[in-house]
């Protein structure tokens, strides 16, 4: 299956369907942590270690994105 998805990504990647593309990305990703045992947790901790290892923090939000609304976060449902 990931390798059906992974194909459908390519093609999608190669006739400009970037944004569909990025949401097969998540689907994929999601599965392969599902088959791995791995949770949003996990993920998260791990997102957050290679932050402090490369030595870069976030940076703080400027006013400009502060005045903006934050663009909701994608979750793949069933």
């Amino acid at each position: 299956m990931l390798e059906t998805l992974e194909g459908c990504r390519k093609v999608l990647n190669q006739n400009n369907g970037r944004e569909t593309a990025e949401l097969l990305s998540i689907v994929i990703l999601d599965l392969r942590m599902k088959l791995k045992g791995i949770d949003n947790a996990d993920l998260r901790a791990l997102c957050d270690e290679m932050l402090r290892s490369a030595g870069s923090e976030p940076p703080p939000p400027s006013k400009q994105t502060q005045d903006q609304p934050r663009r909701p976060l994608l979750r793949v449902v069933k």
